[in-house]
C-alpha cells in the first residue's frame, strides 16, 4: 500500500512538473507599471499654472514618467573566438652496468648492464567560435524613475505560435538623452540590459541529457 501510494505522488509531482511551460526568465523587476495616481484635490498655486498637473505646450511623448511606454529596437550583435594550443615533450634514457671488481660479493651480477629509455609527449589544441544575432523590437514601460532622471524600463512580449508560446523580455536602465524624438531607443545604448527570447516548446528539454545518462557518465570514462 505504502508503495502504491510513493508511486502516485510521483505521478502526480511529474504531472505537475509537465505543466509548467512558463520558461524561467533572467528579468528580476515586474515587466509593467501603472502610472502613479494624481490626487483627487490638488492645491492651487496660481492662476493658469499648477505645479502638480503642468504639461508644456509642445512636449513631446517621449517616456519620462512612471507607466509610460518606450520601443527599445533591439539590434544585439556579438562575436567571440578563442584559439589555444600548447605541447611538451620528455625523452630520458638510462645505461649503466656493474663492472666487474675484485674482492665484491655476489659475482654473479658483475658485468650486468641495464639499459632503459622512455619518452612522453603531449599535444593540445582547441578552438572556439561564438557569434550571436538578436533583432527585432520591444515596447516597455518605465517600472521607475531614479534620482537623477534615468528610468528603469521593463517589458515582456508574448507570441503563441502552433504548440508554443514565445517569449522576449527584456529590462535595464535608459538614459532619457538617448530617447528618439519617435519614442524610441536603440538596445545597446540600454544600461544592464537584460535581453532574453524563450519558448515554452521543449527544444530545450531535448537537448539537455537525461538524468540518468548523466548519474552514469559521471563514473564511466570516455
Amino acid at each position: 500500500m505504502t508503495t502504491l501510494r510513493l508511486l502516485g505522488v510521483f505521478g502526480l509531482l511529474l504531472g505537475l512538473a509537465g505543466c509548467g511551460t512558463t520558461p524561467t526568465s533572467v528579468v528580476e523587476q515586474p515587466t509593467t507599471a501603472r502610472p502613479q495616481a494624481q490626487p483627487a484635490q490638488v492645491a492651487s498655486n496660481g492662476a493658469i499654472y499648477q505645479a502638480a498637473a503642468y504639461r508644456p505646450l509642445f512636449e513631446d511623448r517621449r517616456a519620462r514618467h512612471v507607466g509610460d511606454v518606450l520601443t527599445i529596437v533591439i539590434n544585439e550583435k556579438t562575436q567571440a573566438g578563442k584559439q589555444a594550443s600548447s605541447n611538451a615533450s620528455k625523452t630520458s634514457e638510462v645505461d649503466s652496468s656493474i663492472s666487474t671488481v675484485a674482492g665484491l660479493p655476489l659475482k654473479m651480477f658483475q658485468g650486468l648492464g641495464v639499459n632503459a629509455e622512455a619518452s612522453n609527449a603531449y599535444d593540445d589544441k582547441s578552438a572556439l567560435n561564438s557569434s550571436n544575432t538578436f533583432s527585432g523590437s520591444v515596447t516597455v514601460t518605465v517600472i521607475e524613475v531614479l534620482p537623477n532622471g534615468n528610468l528603469i524600463v521593463a517589458g515582456e512580449k508574448q507570441i503563441a505560435l502552433d504548440k508554443g508560446t514565445e517569449y522576449i523580455r527584456l529590462s535595464g536602465v535608459v538614459q532619457p538623452d538617448t530617447i528618439q524624438a519617435d519614442n524610441t531607443v536603440s538596445s545597446t545604448k540600454v544600461a544592464d540590459a537584460r535581453l532574453e527570447y524563450r519558448t515554452s516548446a521543449k527544444f530545450d528539454t531535448a537537448e539537455v541529457m537525461g538524468w540518468l545518462g548523466r548519474f552514469f557518465l559521471s563514473f564511466i570514462p570516455l
